[in-house]
């Protein structure tokens, strides 16, 4: 049986009192202090980990001041901060011992835009693409371009004056902030935008906290400007910490702290507010993608790239090339990054022109054309080129640009590409000789890695590939750092030039040497000089004894190398997760993981739940427990499990148990499997999901909705034997009522009238028999079509089956209903492992069979048909055999070349539109464009909508537990693009679908088949 588990750090006395008192005060904002809410929040996109004592999701400004004022009180002296947003740092920036105080949660508001004077004011917690989504009506963007776009926060841009492609015309952050709302740890609120020397000299005079920032900015970058000068070099991608330099004007008429507070990394300040400037949009794009025979070659002809006057010029190499081609991703981009005939590509350049039209983009485009046409009868190493103004085909090219660091996490083996020194910066010039001796150093300690970044920048993104669990090659991490440090300062450059130095602060005082050092300290004392803010991170305030984080911090590593490595195997996408935090895209109409965009909690998330269940496995090791030998030996009943179930429901109230924590966030997950092709490392929730509720109720009793869903398969065909009597109580008031306080269950479907089988009989369809049809010859079984029934379609939306039989009949076909056999998909969503094996065992071995006949077999309903291919090879391994269930548009698009298909005219003015399922649409990456080809051939025009999850996935919207989120989760998403369509117009590929449409928007929705049949005479 699975033991209790404690946490294993406990909260400080010091923070208990602290939050108990916050938890008194004014504060509006949340207040977490459990071990699973923490632990969301110690790692980030870094090796390293950090628990925090606290986490805090403030709401408004005020709440923030309310926190560091309560903090600067004696009593709580001690207690110290880190902001924090998307939580995307390489580097550990904002983790902490001490409290998180996340603004993402809540602080995510877009407060004012001005056009005609060309800015946006945002809360911290706005992510970068929900303020470019907001501007983009106005003809204007935020120009920073990160890979991370999609979960990044503005405060979060701003902490580590982040920049990307583009940043030799758009420039970084900081560049781009008019001014900014910030709390110091004392709990004053400043507000900082440029100032005239005497403005700046009359707030000195006032003695507040602002002044005696503003005097030592002047005793500092006024007074040491010509060392400052001397030292920082002429990169565009130059951080320092705190931007000495910047912080007054060229003509020294100017101070703004704003520059200084801009890549700070949270150790000044909490920025509340930005005031950000904006750029036009440019209405036309071309993008060049040149391919090389080797990464070198695509570095040395970069220069020639830079001097083409190019908005952007980024790097790919063939690792990073290679492991697109094996993502979901790849289906996107395949014929814009085409091979090139006798040639090996091993790396390529995509440069990009912006302009008001492609036609003013000409001239510059046939120069580079014409040059690079030479080069590759010079043989340079370019071996051709692809030429595209397509903005759809440009944006599709950057996702997979963006994608890249996290592609590189899903290497095989124990090594890993890891960030550690991934974002050095040397002048451009420079960067090819450079790249050269970085090779030399990660070749002679024979590592693997991969290579992408922004070459018209001198910025390259280096991967080595170590093993974090191997105290050895941890150990080489070190001595690499120490290396690569030496490396960037002989090629006039430095090891942090775009994502900040978090854990590779200690190297601050040997770059800036000690005077200017001293520099950075001092304005540390002016904004926090008790050290509250981040400590540890950039430098420390003057007269602190307090050391600097370092590369030696705790990583996750460690902790993961205490789990047997049978372990880690079996588990293996829950150990693969690199935190990367994909999962964490802000957009409402993306499928991934619906989950963590209705409860905005990390802890609701593939990231946030992998991290969960890697510390569940490292304290079941501590236990001594295999959990590998648990799974296997789990009864399915005996008196003693019965009995020490009742003990643990008895004691329940009055122990913790962690495993109370990952079965919160696992009980949240909607199980739509959208993590398993949409995460670059394809963590796959579902599947250790699922295994961990299996572990879970060996200790503790299952809810009864749970039996009920387990067992939809064995009672709903049952009830269809006499489905006007259970329709009739499952439609009373009585039944509701009991139903939403026992069973826990809501809005129950009602079963159809007539059923499947009445329906199938009186359209005299042949009948299955397996005699019969091994009886036929090989000529004669090719005229039939297997339709698998699953429990949803077949009764509860019997027409969409009946309706695949007749567009087969019409399409020259016999169609042939196979008998009913559980398909076992919601008995493992439930954990039901044992009973679900014994499913998959018994439906394979007959699926097996009638696959020898060579007739089709097709699935109307996503989630199920394709659990034959994914969860039935998980748990059947070698056993499952090679049948093939295909789902409707897989087998019609195989009819197109040579069925002749006669349609009617009436029905070709309605535009469809197909909201397809989530599972299908991210498991078969290319399906909704092969629906469009279906109903091209069809002649009826279709397209595709862009949504997220509809909030039904299965049973989970008729759980009442997750009504809220269920209705949430589709009037995010699906309700506004339904109403404003004609119900002819939709078409919905998914059971759970457009029975949540039915329920939510009171709307019928058809099938594709369905619009398909009634095309055909």
């Amino acid at each position: 049986m699975l033991p209790r588990l404690d946490p294993q750090e406990l909260l400080a006395p010091l923070y208990q009192k602290y939050a108990k008192a916050l938890s008194a005060s004014t504060y509006s904002g949340e207040i977490s202090t459990s071990y699973g809410a923490r632990l969301a929040v110690a790692t980030d996109n870094s090796i390293y980990q950090q628990l925090p004592q606290l986490v805090l999701h403030p709401k408004t400004s005020t709440d923030i001041q309310t926190i560091c004022l309560l903090a600067s009180e004696t009593q709580f002296e001690a207690i110290k901060f880190s902001a924090r947003g998307g939580g995307t740092g390489t580097n550990g920036q904002s983790l902490t011992p001490g409290i998180v105080v996340d603004l993402s949660k809540h602080m995510n508001r877009i407060l004012e835009i001005n056009v005609e004077e060309n800015w946006v004011r945002v809360e911290a917690g706005v992510v970068k693409d929900q303020l470019n989504d907001y501007l983009r009506p106005y003809g204007f963007f935020f120009s920073p371009d990160l890979s991370t776009s999609n979960r990044a926060t503005i405060g979060g841009m701003v902490n580590t004056d982040a920049s990307g492609q583009g940043s030799l015309v758009y420039g970084k952050t900081s560049d781009h902030v008019l001014g900014l709302s910030s709390v110091l740890a004392n709990g004053d609120l400043i507000n900082t935008r440029p100032l005239t020397i005497e403005q700046a000299k009359e707030i000195v005079d006032e003695n507040n906290s602002y002044g005696k920032i503003l005097a030592q900015v002047f005793a500092t970058s006024i007074d040491k400007r010509e060392q400052i000068l001397a030292k920082f070099p002429r990169l565009n991608r130059f951080l320092t910490g705190y931007d000495l330099e910047h912080a007054v004007s060229d003509d020294l008429n100017t101070i703004d702290v704003s520059r200084l507070i801009a890549g700070s990394e949270g150790s000044l300040a909490i920025v509340c507010e930005a005031k950000l400037n904006l750029t036009p949009i440019s209405k036309a794009k071309t993008l060049i993608n040149i391919k090389y025979d080797s990464f070198d070659s695509a570095l040395r002809h970069s220069p020639t790239l830079v001097k083409a006057n190019a908005t952007s010029v980024e790097t790919i190499d063939s690792t990073v090339l290679n492991l697109a081609k094996q993502d979901i991703i790849w289906h996107s981009v395949s014929d814009l990054i085409e091979d090139v005939e006798g040639k090996v590509m091993d790396g390529i350049n995509i440069v990009e022109y912006n302009g008001i039209d492609v036609e003013s983009l000409a001239t510059q485009v046939a120069d580079l054309t014409a040059q690079l046409d030479k080069d590759i009868v010079n043989n340079t190493g370019v071996i051709g080129y692809q030429i595209t103004s397509d903005l759809g085909s440009i944006n599709k090219l950057y996702a997979m640009r963006k994608k890249a660091v996290g592609l590189l996490g899903n290497t095989k083996g124990s090594q890993k590409p890891l960030a550690f020194a991934e974002d050095t910066a040397v002048p451009p010039e420079n960067l090819a000789d450079y790249i050269v001796e970085f090779r030399q150093l990660l070749d002679s300690y024979q590592l693997h890695y991969g290579m992408f970044g922004h070459v018209d920048a001198g910025v390259l993104h280096v991967r080595p590939a170590l093993d974090m669990c191997d105290p050895e090659q941890e150990k080489l991490l070190r001595v690499i750092s120490d290396k690569v440090v030496a490396l960037t300062a002989k090629y006039g450059g430095l090891m942090w030039g775009e994502h900040g130095k978090g854990y590779r602060s200690e190297y601050s005082p040997e770059f800036f040497g000690e005077e200017l050092f001293n520099e950075l300290r001092k304005i540390k004392t002016a904004f926090d000089p008790f050290n509250k803010m981040n400590p540890g991170k950039i430098c420390t305030p003057i007269d602190s004894s307090e050391k600097l984080v370092s590369v030696d911090g705790k990583k996750r590593g460690s902790f993961d190398r205490t789990i047997p490595v049978t372990v880690k195997d079996s588990f293996s996408s829950v150990m693969e997760c690199n935190g990367n935090g994909l999962c964490f895209n802000y957009d409402e109409d993306s499928p991934m993981c619906p989950s963590s965009k209705v409860t905005r909690d990390r802890r609701h998330s593939p990231k946030g739940r992998a991290g969960l269940m890697r510390e569940w496995l490292r304290l079941l090791e501590q236990k001594g427990v295999d959990v590998l030998a648990l799974e296997q030996n789990i009864s399915g009943w005996s008196v003693k499990q019965l009995l020490d179930k009742v003990k643990n429901r008895i004691n329940g109230t009055k122990e913790t148990d962690f495993s109370h924590e990952v079965m919160e966030a696992m009980s949240g997950c909607l199980a739509c499997k959208a993590c398993a092709s949409q995460c670059p490392v394809k963590v796959d929730v579902p599947d250790f999901r699922a295994r961990f509720v299996n572990l879970y109720h060996s200790r503790y009793f299952r809810p009864l909705k749970d039996h009920l869903v387990a067992n939809v398969e064995v009672l709903t065909p049952l009830m269809a034997k006499t489905p006007a009597l259970v329709n009739k109580v499952l439609s009373s008031k009585i039944y509701d009522k009991i139903s939403q306080s026992t069973i826990g269950y809501v809005d129950t479907p009602l079963l159809s009238i007539p059923t499947l089988s009445e329906q199938v009989k009186q359209c005299r369809y042949e009948s299955f028999s397996l005699e019969k049809f091994t009886s036929m010859s090989l000529e004669q079984r090719k005229e039939y079509v297997f339709i698998v029934q699953d429990p949803f379609t077949s009764f509860y939306d019997a027409d969409v089956v009946l309706n695949m039989m007749k567009l087969i009949s019409k399409l020259g076909f016999k169609p042939v209903l196979l008998p009913f056999k559980p398909n076992g998909k919601p008995q493992h969503v439930k954990g039901f492992l044992k009973r679900f094996a014994k499913t998959a065992k018994n439906t394979s071995e007959f699926l097996n069979q009638l696959s020898q006949l060579a007739i089709p077999m097709i699935g109307l309903d996503a989630s199920l048909a394709l659990c034959y291919r994914d969860e039935y090879k998980q748990i059947l391994k070698g056993e499952r055999g090679n049948f093939e269930v295909l789902l409707a548009h897989e087998w019609l698009i195989t009819l197109l070349d040579h069925q002749n298909i006669k349609t009617i005219s009436t029905d070709k003015v309605t535009e469809y539109k197909l909201f397809a399922h989530c599972t299908e649409k991210t498991a078969l990456a290319g399906s909704e464009k092969q629906w469009q080809q279906i109903f091209d051939a069809f002649g009826l025009s279709l397209s595709s909508v862009a949504v997220g999850c509809c909030g039904m996935a299965g049973t989970y919207g008729h759980e009442k537990v997750n009504l809220d989120n269920s209705t949430q989760l589709y009037q995010m998403s699906w309700q506004e693009k339904i109403e404003k369509l004609q119900p002819k117009q939709i078409v919905a590929t998914g059971y759970s679908c457009r029975s949540q449409v039915k329920r939510l928007g009171k709307v019928k929705t058809r099938h594709p088949i369905e619009v398909l049949l009634t095309a055909l005479t």
